[in-house]
């Protein structure tokens, strides 16, 4: 053992003067601080409430707003101050279970970046104001006619508010902006069985057959489908067979992956159906003559080479749909993404229909009684709609909360020309985002667990539920107010009948609520607090089958380019979490990368291309061009190449800002024939090395097993057998 010098009066001043290093540093002050100079006054709980132990823990139930899903939470407050979240295990949407995302709304809550103070514009820069300052300025503005509010999806009483205020001032037109959407699979529901929402049983599916619905990673309601996924996995073990152009958490975790030709998933469903039909003996009741003609021209010869598909392979699909009864077929993502991504929504819910699936893995959902408090869902066709007006000169004042229209917009939409052309735009939030920076006035919110709200969740089954969103400690930047709050004080200011009872929207809140229930028992109140949600009355619906609109497709020409995927992950999302380092921190649950953005290609690919893992790459479309790093691996079609979402900022704060490089803004803008979805797999690039290479940050560094076997696979019945099945 080395032996020192040190005396224990130098140990102990040492020890004390790390232990004060450590400390100063957690504060982000320099190493250099004296104790005197980081000194800070600790405030005891003098007086605390008569359930508050020190250093015990008390939970309290709110709901989770990272996503339109509407996951319950449980939040644990020590001292006043909330530590921790974990999912509510009596919600019906998430039982318990919380996505990275919904784990960090604990750093969005204590973000070092969150606005503090209303801004106002002053020649031509943002500056701090007064509430009562912004708000004079707000209502002085507001009385044209032509206005106009941009949020998330919005549901509850929330939107009641947000259509009270709109209507006060002389606005008829709502934009719910969302990128990441199941728009084309719902509409297509719609159209086709009458229900825009059913339930959809992934635990009761013996096979479960994919074109691009990632349901574990983004499609709907994902931590409710793992859920019921996880029940699909139990023996006797269901086997997923995932089709699409670029690996997805959903495909990684699939029996058989299946890498299609970009924009071909209708054509794929096609080919399955008439190999149904032609070799497996399915009659396909209820299928029009019109749509069993179309099927008949799909044969899989013809559609292997629309796909690049093996016809060996679609007829295997098929042959695993007919056998095991009942199966599921579910369209979204990289489907719903192309121009054509309604027709692959019909033909899935077409196949589902000839193999008896409608009423067993697809049942009808419920209707709310009270339609004014379901969800306004959030669309990127609205995004394009917004685009559209503004440049036309339609909207005077635009009120935007929950959305980040110039992030998220295309170049080709011209977003920014028409946001120009708006005479008075004000953002409620609680981050500087692009949308937040290019205001006129800027009101800070609350952080969603400071704030009131109430929710109808994106998905559930049995029963509607009313989600509760409720404070779980003070807020963290005093001057921060909630959005009902603000919205509900803009609303009696412009003239809002029936509002002038309610000093704050917790009283609205209540009281809606209450007469809801029909009840304002106290007790009963204070239930709704603990369990965080209550249940509402809702009207059944009934599935009918009619055909839906299904566009034969062709085989791209070959031009020589690739086809640019703008991929959706869960942990960015869309990018409204960019600033959170957790979430930057968080593997890519594909690459394995961290902190940067990355391009996607096939090993056939790149080397025709002269590219290896980690060099700069340049892709170009005929709309902008973005630079990043190459990530060579076997799950994508070697015609394209996909980029997520989520990154690139140019505000939103620190570790946001420059960090990666947004996709969406070189996408051509094409849009899906049926629904206006912008299509996000539609749009073609060239690719060429910019001439320098740089090593990706990885979790994992190792993704191949180049030849060694090092992990062996059986098939599914192999794995029956083993876990006690027939």
């Amino acid at each position: 053992m080395n032996q020192s010098k040190l005396d224990r009066r130098q140990f102990l001043k040492g020890l004390g003067l790390g232990g004060a290093g450590v400390a100063l540093a957690g504060c982000d002050l320099p190493s250099y601080v004296t104790l005197e100079q980081g000194e800070e006054n600790v405030i005891s709980y003098l007086a605390p409430n008569e359930y508050v132990i020190p250093g015990v823990g008390v939970w309290y139930a709110s709901t989770c707003v990272g996503c339109s899903a509407g996951c319950g939470i449980h939040g644990r407050v020590r001292e006043g101050r909330v530590l921790k979240l974990e999912g509510n295990p009596d919600s019906g949407v998430n039982m318990g279970r919380l996505c990275q995302m919904g784990q960090a709304a604990l750093q969005h809550h204590f973000n070092p970046d969150r606005i503090a103070n209303p801004m106002v514009r002053k020649n031509g820069a943002l500056v701090e104001a007064s509430w009562d300052e912004a708000i004079a300025l707000i209502n002085e503005k507001s009385k044209s006619g032509k206005a106009a509010w941009v949020t998330g999806t919005i549901s509850g009483h929330q939107r009641v508010m947000a259509q009270t205020h709109l209507g006060a001032i002389g606005g008829s037109r709502h934009y719910a902006v969302e990128q990441i959407n199941a728009n084309v699979w719902k509409t297509a529901c719609k159209d086709i069985i009458n229900d825009p929402n059913p339930e959809i049983h992934l635990e009761k599916a013996k096979v479960i057959f994919s074109l691009g619905a990632d349901f574990l990673g983004t499609f709907i309601s994902p931590v409710h489908f793992a859920a019921s996924y996880a029940e699909f996995r139990t023996p006797p073990r269901g086997t997923l067979i995932q089709a699409e152009p670029a690996m997805s958490l959903t495909g990684g975790n699939a029996d058989h992956w299946v890498g299609i030709k970009p924009g071909s998933e209708t054509a794929l469903a096609l080919g399955v159906a008439n190999a149904l039909m032609n070799n497996h003996g399915v009659a396909g009741n209820g299928i029009s003559n019109a749509t069993k003609t179309l099927i008949n021209k799909h044969d899989p010869e013809t559609v292997a080479g629309i796909c690049a598909v093996p016809v060996g392979r679609i007829e295997k699909i098929a042959a695993s749909l007919a056998a095991n009864s009942p199966s599921l077929v579910l369209a979204g993502g990289s489907a719903t993404g192309n121009a054509n991504g309604y027709s692959a929504a019909a033909a899935a819910l077409m196949l589902n229909q000839m193999l008896g699936n409608i009423g067993t893995t697809i049942t009808a959902g419920r209707e709310l009684a009270y339609p004014q408090l379901d969800l306004v869902e959030g669309n990127s066709a609205n995004l394009k709609d917004l685009a559209i007006d503004a440049n036309e000169g339609k909207i005077d004042v635009l009120f935007v909360s929950g959305a980040n229209p110039l992030f998220l917009a295309p170049k080709s939409l011209k977003m920014l020309e028409g946001w120009n052309k708006v005479g008075f735009k004000v953002v409620l939030s609680s981050m500087l985002d692009e949308t937040a920076e290019a205001a006129d006035v800027v009101l800070p919110l609350a952080s969603s667990l400071e704030d009131w709200g109430s929710h109808i969740p994106s998905y559930a089954k049995g029963t509607r539920n009313l989600a509760l969103q409720q404070p779980l400690m003070e807020p963290v930047f005093p001057n921060t107010r909630g959005f009902g709050d603000v919205v509900l004080a803009l609303a009696k200011d412009a003239g809002a009948p029936g509002l002038d009872d309610y000093d704050d929207y917790y009283g609205y809140l209540r009281s809606a609520i209450s007469a809801l229930k029909k009840t304002d028992s106290e007790k009963e109140w204070n239930g709704f607090l603990m369990a965080g949600q209550t249940q509402i009355p809702s009207l059944g619906r009934k599935l009918s089958y009619s055909d839906g609109k299904i566009t034969p497709t062709m085989n791209d020409s070959d031009d020589g380019n690739l086809t640019l995927i703008a991929s959706a992950r869960m942990g960015m999302w869309d990018g409204r979490g960019a600033n959170l380092p957790w979430l930057q921190e968080s593997p890519d649950q594909i690459s394995k990368v961290v902190w940067d953005s990355w391009a996607e290609l096939h090993p056939k690919t790149a080397k025709s291309l002269g590219i290896k893992d980690g060099d700069y790459i340049n892709i170009k479309s005929a709309s902008g061009e973005v630079t990043t790093r190459a990530f060579i691996y076997k799950g994508i079609h070697p015609g394209a190449i996909a980029v997520p979402i989520g990154r690139g900022h140019s505000a939103l704060g620190r570790y946001a800002k420059d960090n990666g490089v947004n996709p969406l803004s070189i996408l051509n803008g094409a849009s899906d024939s049926k629904t206006g979805e912008i299509a996000t797999t539609a749009t073609k690039v060239s690719v060429k090395s910019a001439g320098k290479n740089k090593q990706m940050a990885k979790l994992m560094e190792i993704d191949r097993q180049h030849g060694r076997k090092l992990v062996a696979t059986i098939s599914a019945d192999k794995q029956r057998r083993t876990e006690g099945g027939a």
